[in-house]
């Protein structure tokens, strides 16, 4: 048997399967759940499975990984975010002799349910370089808010 101390990659004591949220119903009105912490410290790569069940027909939910480089909240320095959401790079058009300006933004990931049985999304792997300390996933119900259908995630880290 190995034990989480023998997994390359990651921090002693961290687990290489984590629940990032139970399966439940997301909540009304397209409001924003309140995520789970999870400690990932020194995983090389992180994978993200969400299973989704549709409350109605075009149920879609919204989800957003939330990381920091901080094992604990009292090591943010004054001014600083605790956490940091992904972003979205653009690259701008190269001309010669000319200095390129290129676009970031944050984001958030949309899904959208293809019928009515439970669908597993696969996420990843994302390559973290060991640099994220704690994750979080937070999630919504996009499409149909009055409806909001069920979610369950699990990530793997290694």
């Amino acid at each position: 048997m190995v034990s989480f101390v023998d997994m390359p990659g990651i921090a002693p004591g961290v687990s290489p399967q984590q629940t990032a949220r139970a399966s439940a119903a997301l909540p009304a009105a397209g409001a924003w759940d309140t995520p789970t912490e999870l400690f990932i410290s020194e995983a090389e790569e992180l994978s993200v499975f969400l299973t989704y069940t549709r409350g109605a027909v075009g149920g879609a939910f919204d989800w957003q990984m939330e990381t920091s480089p901080y094992s604990v909240a009292a090591l943010v320095p004054a001014g600083a975010q605790e956490w940091g959401d992904p972003s979205v790079y653009a690259v701008g058009a190269l001309v010669a002799g000319t200095e390129v300006q290129s676009f970031t933004q944050e984001e958030h990931i949309t899904y959208t349910a293809e019928g009515a049985a439970a669908e597993m999304h696969a996420f990843g792997p994302v390559h973290l370089g060991g640099t994220v300390e704690r994750l979080r996933i937070r999630c919504r119900e996009s499409g149909v808010v009055g409806t909001p259908g069920t979610l369950a995630i699990t990530i793997r880290v290694r």
